[in-house]
């Protein structure tokens, strides 16, 4: 399914962003679920076949409930442990998406900073993490 919609997305030249206008989600969650960390309602999984000209094998398989499964060695700590399954769910989908904004590199750890703020709500207060680091594009020789 994942290499079918990369292929097809690759061929129709068509970004996440642009995807997600077409499909009417968010681009993080569509990507998460094209990359099997998701699954997706029976009329979103649809309007991505449809859009990328795929098949119906590829729409039922983005319907499936995904197994999110990587290569762990989980830490035990809870907040430490809930971060790590943020990574782990949608780390290849930040990764996608910083490659489509920026193209080949990585997001600095060493010029970042990092911010962590509580946003009150009435069913159950926020926490909001922003992250904020240059972008280093790999260099060729």
């Amino acid at each position: 399914m994942t290499m079918a919609i990369l292929a097809a997305r690759k061929k129709l030249d068509l970004s996440w962003e642009g995807l997600s206008e077409k499909v009417g989600l968010a681009p993080v969650f569509l990507t998460s679920a094209c990359l099997g960390m998701n699954s997706l309602k029976p009329e979103f999984a649809d309007k991505v076949a449809e859009t990328l000209g795929l098949d119906g094998d590829v729409s039922a398989a983005l319907q499936e409930f995904p197994h999110k499964s990587w290569d762990k060695l989980v830490p035990t700590d809870p907040v430490i442990y809930r971060l790590y399954e943020i990574v782990g769910v949608y780390g290849d989908t930040i990764k996608e998406i910083i490659h489509e904004k920026f193209g080949d590199g990585i997001m600095s750890a060493i010029d970042f900073s990092m911010h962590i703020d509580k946003e009150e709500n009435p069913a159950g207060d926020r926490v909001v993490v922003t992250m904020n680091g240059k972008f280093l594009p790999y260099k060729s020789w």
